[in-house]
């Protein structure tokens, strides 16, 4: 005859395997995000060029096999950067749709936010730019990201066409495609020209101005 302790383990078996593959989980995510921060925080440090992961692990005393099972590159972990750059993305070009602004505040005001967010950062940005971790040439898995983040700029445009504010006469497209080739540019030389003196915001201003006269409609 069975013990109460025994059948209590034979009668209810699954919540202590639950909790475990729980904990288990929830570790693994822990020293994931861990990883992320302590190389965030060393590519603002020493750049993104002198980061080894050997640099990482020796700060979160892991080997380097644990690190390889989370992420197989140190250029692997700016794509978690990237994605959450496409978010932020995203979210200004939500926002601005849902406004009743005109096409030229809506542009001015997402680009001018956008330009702030990346100042504010300029080491980790750099380390992005340079890892390629938001090209979707270099990161694939960056492409829907990113064509998501198109698809709404190219609906504030849509709809600036529809209201008479853009001309009709270039493409929605190819509009949606300038306009994003002239802020990737800018952001990318100001990022690694550090010791350049201009301002981002303020490149950023006279871009979003000359596109704003040349799509006028």
């Amino acid at each position: 005859m069975a013990s109460a302790g025994t059948s209590r383990v034979l009668i209810n078996p699954e919540p202590t395997l639950r909790e475990a593959t729980g904990l288990r989980e929830r570790k693994k995510a822990r020293l994931r995000q861990q990883i992320i921060d302590t190389s965030i925080r060393l590519f603002r440090k020493r750049g993104y060029e002198q980061t080894r992961v050997e640099d990482i692990v020796r700060v979160l005393e892991i080997s380097q096999p644990t690190f390889f099972r989370y992420f197989p590159s140190k250029d692997a972990v700016l794509r978690e950067v990237g994605r959450r750059g496409f978010a932020c993305i995203k979210e200004h070009l939500e926002t601005e749709l849902s406004s009743d602004a005109s096409t030229a505040e809506r542009l001015r005001r997402m680009y001018r936010g956008m330009a702030r967010e990346v100042e504010s950062d300029r080491p980790l940005w750099r380390a992005v730019v340079l890892s390629g971790a938001m090209d979707p040439v270099r990161s694939p898995e960056m492409r829907h990201p990113g064509e998501i983040a198109f698809s709404l700029l190219r609906a504030i445009l849509m709809e600036g066409q529809k209201r008479g504010e853009i001309t009709r006469e270039i493409p929605v497209e190819h509009l949606a495609g300038f306009m994003e080739g002239l802020y990737t540019t800018l952001v990318r030389r100001w990022v690694i020209d550090l010791m350049g003196p201009h301002s981002l915001s303020e490149s950023v201003r006279s871009a979003v101005e000359f596109f704003l006269r040349g799509a006028h409609a």
